[in-house]
């Protein structure tokens, strides 16, 4: 199975300070399944994309988007800081586990919070899951191949309190990834183990997805008609091979109004609890006001410019 043959930002391993930014790599979803022993399967996580800048004087933490989250995570950036190596760049996934799963919607209790109080990280716990190293002991590392970068990632951090090392297995996908769809996971990661790391979406990460039907990430709404209160319907779509935003259809999740004048779910609908459960998703690009008279402001199949890795 060959993935892109593109070399990394530098082609190989050189020297310099830690940069205040590096743009991470991404993976491409694919409906093939194969086992190659020149690939890497990891876990696919359901939290937010972090990466982390350490330095002698600082730790920072950055979304996929370049947006600081430190003070979100003070415990993440406490365990890197405590760490002996001072000086290093590492990409990985802040989760939130329920029930043995990852859960988005326990994650979106920390999203957002600045500063959390003590009782909130101790109520909704978050696990940084490092999957790999492009900056360490003054070396430019993202040229080198993704399976060294591994070993060098092992051996560089001490995973322990919420930093994890994130495991993986060589060449047997396709049983890797019947088992983690048993096991209720998201699906795996493919790397190409002879590959650098490279800027921007890439072949050489694919996604393989468990969940059979489709997800969908909410563009807009709708104002309320007849006897509904604040809101009409969801306007719902999807992205397509190219990464634009697709409308698909409204979709009307029951509410009802509050005492406190705010909605509430009634008898939440599929969609509506995918909603209250994170899988549906506001698309940060597309037009969130509907129309002036209250109708949809998308018809069917028109794109919208919206960036599918800016959502959580």
């Amino acid at each position: 199975m060959a993935g892109d043959q593109d070399a990394g930002p530098q082609g190989a391993a050189g020297s310099g300070g830690i940069p205040p930014w590096a743009q991470p790599q991404l993976a491409t979803l694919t409906k093939d399944r194969f086992s190659d022993p020149q690939w890497l399967f990891e876990r696919k996580l359901d939290g937010e994309r972090l990466l982390a800048f350490r330095d002698a004087s600082s730790v920072r933490l950055l979304t996929r988007n370049d947006r600081d989250v430190t003070g979100t995570f003070p415990e993440v950036a406490d365990a890197l800081r405590a760490q002996q190596a001072d000086d290093f760049v590492v990409d990985g996934e802040v989760v939130g586990f329920r029930d043995g799963q990852t859960s988005f919607s326990l994650l979106q209790q920390r999203l957002g919070v600045a500063h959390p109080a003590p009782k909130l990280i101790e109520d909704f716990p978050v696990f940084y899951y490092i999957f790999d190293v492009l900056f360490a002991a003054g070396q430019d590392t993202r040229g080198l191949p993704q399976r060294e970068r591994k070993e060098r990632l092992h051996a560089l951090l001490d995973f322990a309190g919420p930093l994890r090392y994130t495991e993986h297995r060589v060449g047997d996908g396709e049983a890797f990834y019947r088992q983690a769809c048993v096991d209720g996971w998201e699906g795996l990661i493919a790397k190409r183990a002879d590959a650098p790391y490279a800027e921007g979406r890439s072949r050489n990460w694919l996604k393989f997805k468990c969940i059979a039907g489709q997800e969908f990430v909410i563009g807009g709404w709708t104002d309320p008609q007849g006897t509904r209160v604040g809101l009409g319907a969801l306007l719902v779509g999807y992205y397509d091979a190219d990464g634009h935003y697709v409308h698909v259809n409204g979709v009307f999740p029951d509410f009802k109004l509050g005492e406190d004048d705010t909605l509430k779910p009634a008898s939440p609908t599929a969609a509506l609890e995918g909603l209250l459960s994170g899988q549906l998703r506001r698309c940060p690009g597309a037009a969130t006001q509907p129309a002036a008279d209250g109708s949809s402001p998308f018809t069917d199949g028109e794109l919208l410019s919206c960036d599918p890795s800016e959502t959580p």
